[in-house]
């Protein structure tokens, strides 16, 4: 089985491994609550639009655009707060019942758009597809409030999307998203630790 995933692997375009180290490399830098982290982002995105747009995976080259611009948006609003180390600032937590809130409308926008893409194109996995999109995208603006609630969402995301790129074919991307799941982890660690210093002061 990892034979045939590593053969897989060095079947994998130059484009596709190139967005996946870019990627690879946005997640270390947000655990990290480096800027730098989105313009990786940018470029990975844009790259991971067109690879996706060829795979029919239509709500998921729509998600990549969107990205960029939340990119450039999460560069505007880190750049606003500082890091959270230097200013002793906490991130952002919301409640559950904002949660639930969102979880409702981010759900019904989903149905429907998935129920337009089966009905009038050609678009393939059509509800992971756009369920995986929408929430990312909550998931996403999360992360440009530094609110810790967004790594719980991207476990889950990102286990689907491990998924979601093996059924494609896109083997390096999956086990970018294996990768992730780690990372994951990880950045959980690194913002409670960095949201420690700004908890003491407060």
């Amino acid at each position: 089985m990892l034979s045939e995933l590593m053969d897989q692997l060095m079947l994998s375009s130059f484009w596709e491994l190139g967005a996946l180290l870019l990627a690879l490399a946005y997640l270390v830098l947000a655990a990290h609550q480096r800027q730098g982290c989105w313009l990786a982002a940018a470029v990975s995105c844009c790259v991971y639009a067109s690879i996706f747009w060829d795979a029919k995976l239509y709500m998921e080259s729509l998600l990549q655009v969107i990205y960029v611009i939340m990119a450039g948006y999460g560069w505007w609003q880190w750049r606003q707060q500082g890091s959270a180390i230097e200013e002793n600032q906490r991130g952002h937590h919301y409640s559950l019942k904002w949660h639930l809130k969102q979880w409702a409308w981010v759900s019904v926008v989903a149905v429907v758009i998935a129920l337009l893409l089966q009905t009038y194109t050609d678009a393939d996995a059509v509800w992971l597809d756009t369920f995986t999109t929408a929430f990312s995208l909550l998931a996403t603006y999360l992360v440009t409030k530094k609110a810790m609630e967004t790594w719980w969402y991207w476990l889950v995301i990102d286990s689907v999307y491990v998924y979601l790129y093996l059924s494609k074919g896109f083997v390096a991307t999956a086990m970018l998203f294996v990768v992730y799941l780690v990372l994951v982890v990880y950045a959980m660690y690194r913002w409670r630790v960095d949201e420690e210093p700004a908890a003491q002061a407060t």
